[in-house]
């Protein structure tokens, strides 16, 4: 909008301001005591049963449509009253030939309910108003139903146009609670997906059918013809840069201009992620932990205080979580069930400490599907902490395990929903960026990927005990996800001892005929070797440890250390090679030098 166009028009009063709201009072009361015996209007509910129809109509706008930095605030609020509003559309269900009521669903918007102040088109001007940039989600509902054929019972125009918006094509439906309304129906049922990327809107209709013949009936409103509203568009203008001084809705254009935040949501601590953290945050980010950073694992964090969010419901999540896992078996279905659950309260509970103005998230993995699933993280970008396979990946590494030993008592026994699963690799394909020290997760997204080196651990300076006998630490529990059953292959014979530093979950008799014994991490740094054949292997803490005290380490690529000096990596269920590799650290143990080879077998050089 130009100068001179911003200086012809009349400034709106306070006085004309109430006069609206008055007026809009009325109408709103008019069209509630009409609603309440319409049986026409209904509420629908999300289901699943069309999820797979075919998809017969998809509108897709941008979100981030700002002229200027100084909008960017009222976009960002609009961004969040569509999250809120696709949240109440996406998944729902309509029989055939009933109707479709865009207020009926989204209801009226709040601060309450998580409303905040976005843009409303309103007497010539984008102005902040509560719940304000619905349109869009209107906008793109009234597009898609256009392309799909359905039958428009109640439509509005815009009367002026927002540059960039579906007006410009005379494909818009404007609404304001409760009595300018978009409503619809169909001959078929359908069902409506409304879901927000960092970037676009976009909203799916799926359908059995889709009408060869559009049919379109407006019941309320006026259009102007398309020719005299693109001539208005010119003069739009925005509260947020029109710098009216005089106008009492005019805003500070400086006041946004530093417009964002970070927001780090995080659930366990590592001093990789920590690191990392203290390295990106800044001081109007911030940081939500399910304690306070002093009680945080007795984390020491290098940030300051300043961005702690911490919550009596968040504390509670964390100490129920606690309990209940000291609770369950140390393996099985129960405990991983109990694991999600956790991660999805904890998860519901940081999305409601969210704010409109974070519009970049960096979130630990575990809490990324609830997150996704949601959509609390439309129309922001955001990075991931990974210290795990993606779930789609680890399931088929446990299928892959479980096929070489179908004997096992603890490979086959949980496998998590395929809805939780596809919002896991819908998320991770639509992040900015993957944050990990693992190096197989990091291989899995290439460029994508940001790879941390890993912490050790301090070193005790220590001279290292001789072991009667060769000693190997298999630092793990005895569970064949862990490399159990190729470790027990590739020790046999060897005549070497075996400490374990778990339970034996596969069962009591499993390490019959080895001399093995149960130790501590203690026993990591007297150890000869260190070895780690699993299949998954999220947390090496103790090859990390071993890797500290320079105790050779033999893992499996699974283990993600192979960028840590003494360890030698082998694939996974490789155990030809793995007995190769121990073979190799016993001979040179044994025979430090050639000539003493050579001494020990009586042969001269």
């Amino acid at each position: 909008m130009n100068q001179n166009s911003i200086s012809q028009r009349k400034n709106p009063t306070r006085r004309k301001s109430l006069i609206f709201r008055g007026k809009a009072a009325l109408l709103q009361a008019r069209r509630g005591w009409q609603n309440l015996f319409d049986r026409k209007v209904k509420r629908f509910s999300a289901a699943d049963e069309l999820e797979n129809w075919s998809v017969v109509a998809e509108s897709k706008t941008a979100l981030w449509t700002e002229a200027s930095a100084a909008e960017r605030f009222l976009v960002a609020g609009k961004i969040q009253n569509l999250r809120l509003a696709a949240r109440k559309i996406n998944g729902l269900e309509i029989p055939a030939n009933e109707i479709f009521s865009f207020w009926a669903h989204v209801g009226r918007t709040t601060r309450r309910k998580g409303f905040v102040a976005g843009r409303e088109l309103r007497e010539g001007c984008l102005i902040p108003s509560i719940g304000g940039g619905l349109c869009q989600l209107s906008n793109a509902l009234y597009d898609a139903a256009l392309q799909a054929g359905f039958e428009i019972v109640e439509r509005h125009a815009h009367t002026q146009i927002v540059a960039g918006s579906l007006a410009e094509t005379g494909r818009d439906a404007t609404v304001f609670w409760n009595y300018v309304d978009l409503r619809f129906k169909s001959a078929a049922a359908f069902r409506i997906e409304a879901k927000l990327s960092a970037n676009h809107l976009s909203v799916r209709f799926r359908s059995a059918t889709k009408p060869e013949k559009l049919i379109q009936i407006v019941a309320f409103g006026k259009n102007k013809s398309l020719k005299t509203r693109n001539s208005e568009a010119e003069n739009v203008g925005s509260c947020a840069t029109c710098g009216i001084e005089s106008c009492f809705r005019s805003l500070n254009p400086e006041a946004n201009l530093d417009f964002g935040r970070t927001a780090f949501l995080l659930d366990e601590f590592s001093p990789e992620f920590d690191r990392y953290v203290s390295e990106t945050k800044t001081a109007k980010d911030f940081l939500l932990l399910p304690i306070d950073g002093k009680r945080f694992r007795k984390a020491n964090y290098a940030w300051t205080n300043e961005g702690f969010g911490a919550t009596k419901q968040s504390f509670l999540i964390t100490l129920l979580r606690s309990y209940k896992s000291r609770k369950l078996a140390a393996q099985g279905e129960k405990r991983q069930l109990n694991l999600l659950a956790m991660s999805e309260k904890l998860a519901s509970d940081y999305a409601r400490k969210l704010t409109f103005n974070q519009t970049h998230i960096v979130v630990q993995q575990n809490l990324l599907p609830f997150l996704w699933r949601g959509g609390h993280l439309g129309g922001r970008t955001f990075d991931v902490l990974m210290t795990a396979l993606p779930m789609s990946e680890l399931q088929k590494r446990l299928d892959f395990a479980c096929a070489l030993h179908p004997e096992s008592k603890t490979l086959g026994d949980f496998r998590a929903e395929r809805s939780l699963i596809e919002a896991e690799t819908e998320a991770l394909r639509a992040a900015r960026k993957i944050v990990t020290s693992h190096t197989e997760v990091a291989g899995l997204f290439s460029e994508k990927a940001e790879l941390l080196s890993w912490q050790l651990p301090p070193a005790k300076v220590s001279e290292k005990r001789q072991n009667e006998k060769f000693t190997i630490v298999f630092p793990a529990s005895t569970v064949g996800r862990k490399g159990a059953y190729e470790l027990r292959e590739a020790l046999r014979g060897l005549g070497v001892k075996l400490i374990i530093l778990g339970a034996q979950l596969e069962g009591a008799d499993f390490w019959r005929g080895f001399e093995v014994e149960k130790g501590t991490s203690n026993s990591i740094e007297t150890a000869d070797l260190v070895v780690l054949p699993a299949f998954v292997e999220h947390k090496p803490r103790r090859l990390l440890q071993a890797a500290a005290h320079r105790v050779p380490v033999i893992a499996s690529k699974a283990c993600g250390v192979e960028t840590i000096a003494g360890v030698t990596s082998i694939e996974i269920g490789d155990t030809d090679s793995l007995r190769r590799e121990i073979e190799k650290v016993i001979f040179a143990q044994n025979y430090p030098t050639l000539k003493e080879f050579v001494s020990n077998r009586e042969i001269s050089v």
